[in-house]
């Protein structure tokens, strides 16, 4: 039987240190979830690796430091109420539920919404709340949101997600091309956004909206 502890340490101290990954709690968090419950058995050798891996329906767990890339940029304290489209195995809302008070996770697949919220329920993370549904659309009845995390590119930034930010409130998604994705930061303020740019990557595009699943890619 492997360490997965030691494996989880190393991923923290050989990937994501290195890299540039420096918030604390992002690193506790990455360190403490158990990345290998979130896949299946015949693939918890390589649970800690650098790299995206099958979870069924066409669809992958991101990458170790894309989660915790993407989670630093939100800059969370604790008592935030967060937003992510695309649930998937539900790996990237285990780690917000660590960093956040609450987390609210959209998947359009069943199946996998399904899986993840009985994983959230058997591993004992209380404070997400899966809905299945169209995540282009956001979560209107629960917004505002502190931030919103979006694990799925789009070609541009969905006036939906910054209409549910609250002022001051963070978007962490990816914008660009089929083959050339950048990750963004953008801040809704009382004059309108800002935005910042962080690193070069490739994710599934975000399905939804006519328009938005032209392009359809597995990460």
């Amino acid at each position: 039987m492997k360490d997965f502890k030691y494996l989880r340490r190393q991923m923290v101290e050989t990937q994501l240190m290195p890299r540039g990954i420096r918030d604390e709690r992002v690193l506790k968090a990455m360190e403490t979830v158990e990345r290998h419950l979130f896949v299946k058995e015949d693939l918890w050798g390589n649970a800690y690796d650098d790299c995206a891996l099958p979870i069924g329906e066409g669809q992958t767990i991101s990458q170790p430091y894309m989660v915790a890339a993407m989670t630093e940029l939100l800059e969370l304290k604790g008592d935030e109420k967060i937003l992510e489209i695309g649930t998937g195995s539900g790996y990237q809302a285990a780690v917000l539920s660590l960093l956040a008070k609450d987390v609210f996770t959209i998947e359009r697949i069943a199946s996998l919404a399904f899986k993840a919220e009985e994983k959230f329920k058997s591993l004992g993370y209380n404070n997400i709340r899966v809905k299945t549904g169209d995540g282009t659309l956001g979560l209107p009845e629960e917004a505002p949101f502190d931030g919103i995390i979006v694990t799925a590119a789009s070609p541009k930034i969905p006036d939906t997600y910054i209409k549910q930010l609250k002022i001051n409130g963070r978007l962490v998604m990816l914008m660009g091309s089929r083959y050339s994705q950048t990750l963004y930061k953008i801040k809704r303020t009382q004059a309108g956004i800002s935005i910042s740019e962080s690193t070069p990557c490739v994710f599934v595009p975000l399905i939804g909206q006519e328009g938005w699943d032209e392009e359809r890619v597995d990460s």
